[in-house]
């Protein structure tokens, strides 16, 4: 849905309409947002796959994923639209282009806030859960070597 709502986003903009503009830029922030979170709960998979194994039965995992996949970016999104809806708009920045409209955030403050610091604490979690992962695979990979070096004595 990110890439239909991004590539339809230009030809929605041109029909001038602020209510469409303002819905096709909530969509836009929903769904890229959406995205990343779901990224951060695959790393969490990832995780509890490869270092937690054993004992990892969590009730309702799949409806806990789903809430907290869909509905992060809809807490996001909704405290934007409760204090500005005027945050989303046409962001035109030449009239003598008929194509440069584009509806998206337009407040800069905004932007970096919802955007920019939810996508950086995103990869600083896959970047967490990464490392820790690559150190399991290496301390099992070690542990396995100094067994077969003790049988092998």
């Amino acid at each position: 849905m990110l890439n239909v709502v991004f590539l339809t986003n230009s030809w929605l903009a041109s029909f001038n309409q602020p209510a469409l503009c303002i819905t096709v830029a909530v969509l836009l922030h929903y769904f890229l947002l959406a995205a990343f979170t779901w990224m951060c709960l695959e790393s969490v998979q990832f995780y509890l796959a490869l270092v937690k194994v054993f004992n990892v039965y969590v009730p309702k995992y799949i409806l806990k994923c789903s809430i907290a996949g869909w509905g992060i970016p809809a807490l996001v999104i909704s405290t934007v639209l409760i204090i500005n809806k005027d945050f989303y708009g046409d962001g035109s920045h030449s009239e003598s282009n008929p194509f440069s409209n584009f509806c998206w955030i337009q407040e800069n403050t905004v932007f970096y806030i919802s955007v920019v610091a939810y996508i950086f604490f995103v990869l600083l979690i896959n970047a967490a859960m990464f490392i820790t992962v690559l150190l399991q695979i290496h301390s099992m990979k070690s542990r396995t070597h100094k067994r077969c070096r003790f049988w092998r004595r």
